[in-house]
């Protein structure tokens, strides 16, 4: 007998579509983005002065100033003021969050760090507009000031969007971004539980040997192409002062496409082994690994091609699509644990050894394999087997 399903949650999730824009919508876009970034530097100047004076700069004081401008600018005035005022909102949470982790005393290089100006040539495009500065008619994309584009619809959106995010890549290519409110996709009770471990020999190593995902080595398999297009860069690189060639330019797009292929290939492996994962396990023990750390280490480039922080991210998110339960696990002492007895060894592994051994109970298992059985223990997921097999209508405990 199978345990009923959860109710469905509501969530808020995000679809992407790619934009046909004709050259009159780019050049108001353009436009549009030119004036909320003029804003957005005024923000932060304007902290900068209330820094130095000891004055407050919260979202009532950039609201007055916006208003002032706009009043006093015939240009300014001429935008919308949607994406100007979600411009301010977003400084405000940028700022906040930076004040909070200097009150929390963080590490330096765990600050997000206060806003900084946005150059003409170095900042892409970026414009949000709520409900009332957006609508779809005929299948067409219409924003507040006369701009219409024209979306390709991959696929359709469940439910009217709340807001939209309009915004151009690096390679010139126009997006936007609708976030739908809609309810959760649950899937069929399983009756199973797992445990992740992230590594950089293979990506995730689990409980169940069906589901460990290999480094697929993307990055490695173009590394002859992107050296390539390396050395063209090199050859054609102009000097202090001179205009790039058409050469250069050409080679650095060739490389920027190479990489954006990279990418894809990266996020549809993370994709297709997360639904893999979430299909075939009520309740996922994941290790709350943060891999900013190994860009020191010797093994920064493996660890770039793993994309260990896009596959975690990707987890969690088809996990919460489907109404499964997703619990993080802090990796502290995971390999020092034993996965059976529960014992700590008092030195930790080196990394040159791959065979955990307890002196404990003498049990003897592959390093990350015991690293995973820790997390479903640390999470309250203590499975009946090793492969992460629990009797079905058995309860779950809260992580701990």
């Amino acid at each position: 007998m199978k345990t009923p399903m959860k109710a469905a949650e509501v969530i808020h999730a995000r679809y992407t579509y790619r934009l046909r824009v004709s050259a009159t919508a780019a050049a108001a876009l353009t436009a549009e983005w030119n004036r909320c970034r003029w804003i957005w530097n005024e923000c932060v100047a304007r902290s900068q002065r209330a820094h130095q004076m000891r004055e407050s700069c919260g979202s009532a004081q950039l609201d007055r100033m916006l208003t002032e401008a706009r009043k006093t600018t015939p240009w300014l005035a001429e935008g919308s003021s949607v994406p100007q005022q979600q411009l301010i909102r977003d400084f405000g949470k940028s700022r906040a969050k930076a004040l909070k982790d200097i009150k929390d005393r963080l590490p330096q290089r765990q600050r997000a760090g206060m806003p900084k100006y946005k150059t003409k040539r170095e900042a892409d495009p970026t414009l949000n507009y709520t409900r009332r500065g957006f609508r779809l008619r005929n299948d067409r994309l219409h924003l507040v000031g006369n701009i219409v584009l024209t979306v390709v619809w991959s696929r359709k959106l469940p439910d009217e969007p709340s807001s939209v995010r309009v915004y151009r890549d690096s390679f010139g290519c126009w997006w936007a971004s609708f976030v739908v409110l809609g309810p959760t996709e649950p899937m069929p009770q399983t009756g199973r539980v797992i445990g992740i471990d992230w590594g950089v020999r293979d990506t995730a190593t689990t409980t169940s040997d069906d589901h460990d995902l290999p480094h697929a080595e993307h990055g490695l398999q173009a590394k002859i192409k992107l050296a390539r297009y390396d050395r063209m860069m090199a050859r054609r690189k102009p000097k202090q002062g001179q205009a790039p060639s058409k050469g250069y330019r050409e080679a650095k797009k060739w490389r920027a496409k190479t990489h954006r292929k990279i990418a894809r290939q990266r996020q549809e492996s993370s994709r297709k082994w997360a639904k893999k994962v979430v299909r075939d396990h009520d309740a996922i023990a994941v290790e709350d690994f943060r891999p900013k750390f190994l860009a020191k280490t010797s093994m920064a480039r493996k660890a770039a091609d793993a994309a260990i922080g896009a596959t975690k991210r990707a987890l969690v998110e088809m996990g919460r699509k489907h109404g499964r339960d997703i619990r993080l696990v802090h990796p502290a002492y995971t390999t020092m644990d034993c996965g059976w007895c529960g014992a700590r060894a008092k030195h930790a592994l080196p990394l040159s050894e791959h065979t955990y051994n307890c002196v404990t109970c003498g049990a003897v298992s592959p390093r990350d394999k015991n690293s995973a059985r820790v997390m479903l223990i640390r999470a309250g997921l203590n499975p009946a087997g090793v492969d992460g097999v629990r009797p079905l209508g058995a309860p779950l405990r809260e992580a701990a």
